[in-house]
């Protein structure tokens, strides 16, 4: 099999260190395993080799938006993770909101502004609407995109108009939405061997406070509780929950959806990842040993589940 690493997006070295690991603990599991590129040499190898399965662990655009997942489906090679249409949907912030709306979970307002809207309309007037509708705090953060680049939770109006621009370094529109106040936690869902499974909820406690890109890829920078610090029923409910939006939104094989748990217990659906890390910080590794679970037995069973005669 084939492990897809790299690429030249934002979050290429994320990629790259989550390869490495994939790769690492499927030849603990008995698997034969390359690694390769997203660059210019991909498409031929990939036509000579012919492997049984290719795993893209992508982050980033080209891993997330669907559009390399189209290049393997016109290969005809099967892969692990959500095909293209479900990566397309989740990797739109705004629009997965919406779905998992519609399935019933509670989602943050929100407003997408584009650049076109800034500039037909003046940004301060924008900015002033944006700031008296959600109030401060408020999050501001690209409307597609990961590792949390260009997130920014403002607290003052002075701040906004930087935030926004920042939001725009990785896209032409910015998500302004609500600042849910409480526990921030990630429910990994994956399917091995026939079954969908939720894994234990990882609670996140980010040593600044935010859980910006330095508090996910620095070791020491975050604690983590695995499992979360939560009541067995408000546990029971995010697991329900991650693996509603799962479905909702089409994914398949793997995926990690983030939740804000308010003091009352209420998960609220922030956004799912059909791509999420699997670097030795990352959150999805971490909650399937929280599970009791071996990473290489697992992974196998995912690739298993990829596999012709298992893809429905």
């Amino acid at each position: 099999m084939t492990v897809l690493a790299g690429g030249l997006s934002h979050e290429r070295d994320v990629s790259l260190r989550s390869g490495r690991r994939v790769a690492e603990a499927l030849r603990d599991a008995g698997c034969e395993v390359s690694v390769l590129d997203a660059d210019a040499h991909l498409l031929p190898r990939l036509r000579d080799d012919r492997p049984d399965v290719v795993w893209p662990v992508l982050h980033g655009a080209i891993g997330e938006d669907g559009a390399l997942r189209d290049v393997l489906e016109l290969l005809a090679l099967p892969f692990v993770g959500s095909r293209a249409a479900a990566c397309r949907l989740a990797w739109n912030k705004p629009i997965a909101q919406s779905i998992v709306a519609a399935a019933g979970l509670r989602v943050p307002a929100s407003i997408a502004l584009a650049q076109a809207t800034f500039r037909d309309l003046g940004a301060q007037p924008v900015l002033a609407a944006a700031a008296d509708w959600a109030g401060f705090p408020l999050v501001v953060k690209p409307s597609r995109g990961g590792s949390a680049l260009g997130v920014a939770v403002v607290g003052d109006v002075r701040d906004l108009a930087r935030a926004v621009v920042d939001a725009f370094a990785y896209g032409d529109t910015a998500l302004v939405q609500e600042h849910v106040p409480g526990t921030e936690v990630a429910v990994s869902v994956v399917e091995a061997s026939g079954e969908v499974l939720a894994m234990p909820a990882v609670e996140i406690v980010a040593d600044g406070g935010s859980y910006d890109y330095a508090a996910r890829y620095t070791a020491g920078s975050t604690e983590f509780f695995a499992p979360a610090r939560l009541s067995p029923d408000v546990t029971a409910r995010l697991a329900d929950a991650a693996l509603t939006a799962h479905a909702a939104l089409g994914l398949r094989h793997l995926s990690r959806v983030d939740f804000i748990v308010t003091d009352a217990g209420e998960p609220v659906f922030l956004e799912a990842n059909a791509a999420p890390g699997m670097t030795e910080t990352s959150l999805l590794p971490q909650a399937v040993e929280a599970a009791g679970r071996g990473l290489d037995a697992l992974y196998r069973g995912i690739v298993e589940s990829a596999l012709p005669s298992r893809v429905p």
